[in-house]
């Protein structure tokens, strides 16, 4: 994993697991008030990184990064920990991304991602005006997406379901919701009239962790 840190001099840290593609530019919208260690690029699960200045730890994982927080341990406590528009068991045919979705994914290209974002990310004409893609490659994401699907399968049974709250939205394209509804039970917190990216409904980071 790739990480990145928001530093705010803060005696807490939130972790945060970004989805697949995803890289530190496209949350450099959301301001925080505590530090934030933003992972991404799972081509492999080992986390390199100083947690011993903090006091407190949050977790959120989003899409695929509920799959790579459900695996990866820590040695210190984490007070709250939230599913984003994600399950852990990314790749199974009925929790996780269908095999159809998985080809979608595969397939995006520079030419298709704008219309892939407008119908399987975003929502809003509000949300699309802001929305920026990450500044990664699709070759790098391609490469990312396969390994992901090894890590998967070498990882699946030591996933472990560990999130206190979930959060999707209610036309989320990529995951079942249905089936959502199913895994997480009284957990699953569903967002109106939202897709998959819930993330250009917010303006930081403690909008998610201490909910209305």
């Amino acid at each position: 994993m790739k990480t990145h840190l928001v530093n705010k001099n803060s005696d807490r840290l939130l972790i945060f697991f970004t989805g697949w593609g995803c890289d530190e530019y496209e949350f450099e919208h959301l301001e925080s008030n505590c530090d934030v260690l933003l992972l991404y690029d799972y081509t492999d699960l080992s986390l390199k990184f100083d947690f011993s200045k903090y006091n407190t730890y949050n977790l959120i994982a989003f899409s695929a990064g509920v799959f790579a927080a459900s695996v990866v341990n820590f040695d210190f406590e984490i007070n709250k920990k939230i599913a984003i528009s994600g399950n852990p068991y990314l790749f199974d045919e009925r929790l996780g991304l269908a095999e159809n979705i998985q080809k979608v994914l595969y397939n995006i290209t520079e030419k298709n991602a704008d219309d892939f974002a407008r119908n399987y990310l975003i929502k809003t004409d509000e949300e699309w005006k802001i929305f920026h893609h990450s500044r990664r490659t699709i070759e790098s994401c391609r490469t990312e997406f396969d390994r992901l699907k090894n890590l998967y399968n070498e990882n699946k049974e030591k996933i472990k379901d560990k999130f206190d709250i979930a959060i999707m939205g209610e036309e989320d394209p990529i995951f079942n919701v249905t089936v959502q509804k199913e895994f997480y039970g009284e957990r699953l917190n569903l967002i109106k009239n939202a897709r998959h990216n819930l993330f250009f409904r917010i303006k930081n980071y403690e909008e998610i962790l201490i909910p209305d």
